[in-house]
């Protein structure tokens, strides 16, 4: 099984779209493999959509609806996974959530 997985809906909707592209970026920082699950499951941060699951465990957004740069680069120093890559991915995945609340039209801290 590949270390960063994406559960989504077919067609992806905006936060399995965010998702996967945080899978992306991850995974181009630590050359680990992803793979994005389809489901008609909504269970959003659990078994269905929209999850993002890195080294086995589904990520719990802090405000219970998003997962933000701060929530997945938090879960990625928990693992231990070098600071230095850690710090160097952290623009990038905020950089990503920025463009994601910008396209939506939903006002910063209100996502």
């Amino acid at each position: 099984m590949s270390p960063v997985k994406v559960i989504s809906q077919q067609p992806p909707g905006g936060r399995c779209t965010l998702y996967a592209r945080y899978a992306e970026a991850i995974c181009a920082a630590t050359g680990w493999s992803h793979a994005v699950v389809h489901s008609e499951n909504r269970d959003a941060h659990g078994v269905g959509f929209p999850s993002l699951c890195i080294r086995d465990v589904v990520l719990q957004p802090e405000d219970f609806f998003l997962l933000t740069a701060e929530d997945v680069c938090g879960h990625l120093e928990r693992l231990e996974v070098d600071s230095v890559l850690v710090r160097n991915l952290r623009p990038r995945m905020q950089a990503i959530l920025d463009e994601f609340i910008e396209s939506a039209g939903v006002a910063p801290g209100k996502a």
